[in-house]
């Protein structure tokens, strides 16, 4: 992939993390672990936190993270 980058094939950003942004781009899934922030402006709002919790989560199970 690093080879389509420099030869003008693709077009690519270089992120910090080299050339992850090639791998995902052709659908390839990141490998290791994933990080899911949430949050609530009060603690009146505490149930609402699980519930925002719950979708990134399935997300994150479906592609296998």
């Amino acid at each position: 992939m690093k080879e389509w980058a420099y030869s003008g094939k693709i077009k690519y950003i270089k992120t910090p993390g080299k050339y992850s942004e090639i791998k995902r781009l052709l659908g390839e899934a990141p490998k290791g672990r994933v990080a899911i922030y949430a949050r609530v402006s009060s603690a009146d709002q505490r149930e609402d936190l699980e519930r925002q919790k719950q979708r990134p989560v399935e997300y994150a199970k479906s592609k296998g993270l």
